[in-house]
């Protein structure tokens, strides 16, 4: 247990921040689990919308340093190349 009173203001802080982030990382996983799956059914349109859902999740993982940009990107783009794949046949 931090002794400190700023201690244990960062230890409340962080358990928030925690909190927070997982949640983000749930709907960016969940958002990007839908559009693998609308992918492998052969369902081009919802996977599109499903797919740019994760996208935007993505970069706003980004923008607030919960993700590493390299990370979302190859995820982004992986995604992507799993739809045009399904839009060429």
């Amino acid at each position: 247990m931090p002794i400190k009173h700023a201690a244990f203001k960062a230890l409340r802080q962080s358990k928030k921040k925690r909190v927070i982030n997982l949640k983000v990382k749930k709907d960016i996983l969940t958002a990007s689990k839908d559009g693998r799956r609308l992918i492998a059914e052969k369902k081009a349109d919802e996977a599109r919308t499903a797919v740019l859902l994760a996208i935007r999740l993505f970069d706003k993982a980004v923008a607030k340093g919960i993700m590493k940009e390299n990370t979302a990107s190859r995820k982004k783009s992986r995604l992507m190349k799993k739809l045009n794949a399904l839009n060429k046949k």
